[in-house]
């Protein structure tokens, strides 16, 4: 339960990175609030999820996900880059949240 926990702070992480994007400095309400109200959410799923992981690897599962899924959302949906060495990079990313997994199983 508590992976599931994890996985799902980490993916509300990218939406509440998206959404801040898209709020224009708290300048535009409905993203805004999706922003503020998502990351409060992911928070608490992250503070629950540390009830049974350790921190080291939750933290990095969860940012990992989190800066994984906002960079590939910046390439399909905002035209930022996909060069080779950025994927290869984030690559990396995906390798190291999958072998925390695999450690702390």
């Amino acid at each position: 339960m508590s992976w599931l926990l994890l996985t799902g702070a980490g993916l509300l992480e990218i939406v509440w990175a998206i959404a801040l994007k898209q709020a224009g400095g708290f300048t535009r309400f409905w993203p805004s609030l999706i922003g503020i109200v998502s990351a409060i959410v992911s928070f608490v799923m992250l503070s629950l999820a540390l009830k049974q992981l350790p921190v080291g690897t939750a933290y990095a599962v969860w940012v990992g996900i989190g800066a994984l899924g906002v960079a590939i959302a910046g390439i399909v949906a905002l035209g930022e880059s996909a060069s080779p060495a950025r994927l290869g990079l984030l690559a990396l990313i995906l390798i190291g949240v999958i072998g925390l997994k695999l450690v702390e199983a």
